[in-house]
């Protein structure tokens, strides 16, 4: 997965209008793959300002909601290696990101640091150098996400994706059938390539319909369209939810089901759009 798909989860309230029951939209996405930022060993800091900064950074990257974490790498991480030198009197960190085999795939400076300031290795000073240096970062994922994109034809941004779509169940009525047919042209609409099979799929679509009953002669009808990458992991969900009449949903959804449907293929494109150039939390895999 991309390093930044990467935004944990989040949501997206696009209620479409002129439909009964205004259903909301609300996107979810999953964690993302990590971005390790291990204890740096040539950052001219002690021990422990040393690994103060290693948490800063992290913390830092994570507020521009990039997936770090401070600490040793897994096999899968890929990896910002953190290192500082003198200049003069002053110290210039600079930021290297490696992928999960180690190989550097650029690097950034950051803003020079008066020498005793940072010898000192203040909490003050380390947090205003990882907030200074974490938008650089996310830049630098970015660019280094594109360059890889960009050089492969069959890159999701060099082409539409293929979706292999599941269909829908568990609606009552003919709602199955209705959002089905709907959902498979308002894809197309944006510009998704559509099939039955999974095989070439970059994508795979499922819609699951429940409805509660409440009062009155009323339910709370919730759809999550959900949307799983080639490798099975679920790459985010469109979810909708509201309480409508049950006589509206009980037959033939018609207006109501293009209405659904045309907000949720929306959250759906939105969701594989993400993972084309994510951002600026993107890396590439290895």
């Amino acid at each position: 997965m991309l390093l930044a798909g990467l935004a944990g989860c989040g949501s997206l309230p696009r209620p479409f209008q002129d439909n009964p029951g205004r259903l909301a939209l609300r996107l979810a996405q999953p964690p993302p793959a990590r971005l390790a930022v291990p204890v740096p060993a040539t950052a001219l800091l002690a021990d422990t300002p040393a690994a103060g900064l290693s948490t800063d950074v992290a913390a830092a990257l994570v507020d521009h909601e990039i997936a770090a974490v401070a600490g040793p790498a897994r096999r899968d991480d890929w990896r910002l290696i953190l290192s500082a030198e003198l200049r003069d009197d002053r110290v210039v960190p600079s930021f290297t990101v490696q992928d999960p085999a180690g190989k550097p795939r650029g690097s950034v400076e950051g803003a020079a640091v008066p020498a005793p300031d940072w010898s000192a290795g203040t909490e003050a000073t380390l947090r205003q150098v990882a907030a200074a240096a974490a938008p650089r970062i996310s830049d630098l994922l970015t660019s280094i996400e594109a360059t890889r994109q960009m050089s492969d034809p069959n890159s999701l941004l060099n082409r539409p994706a293929r979706i292999a779509f599941r269909g829908v169940s568990g609606a009552p009525g003919d709602g199955d059938r209705s959002l089905a047919r709907y959902m498979r042209e308002q894809l197309l609409a944006h510009g998704e390539v559509i099939q039955d099979g999974g095989q070439g799929a970059d994508y795979t679509l499922a819609g699951a319909v429940s409805v509660t009953p409440t009062k009155g002669g009323k339910g709370l009808v919730e759809i999550d369209w959900t949307v799983t990458d080639a490798r099975g992991q679920e790459a985010g969900a469109a979810k909708q939810g509201q309480e409508l009449d049950l006589a509206l949903v009980g037959g033939y959804w018609g207006d109501l089901a293009l209405a659904i449907c045309t907000e949720a293929a929306g959250g759906v494109h939105d969701i594989i759009d993400r993972q084309r150039i994510v951002q600026p939390k993107a890396a590439p895999p290895a």
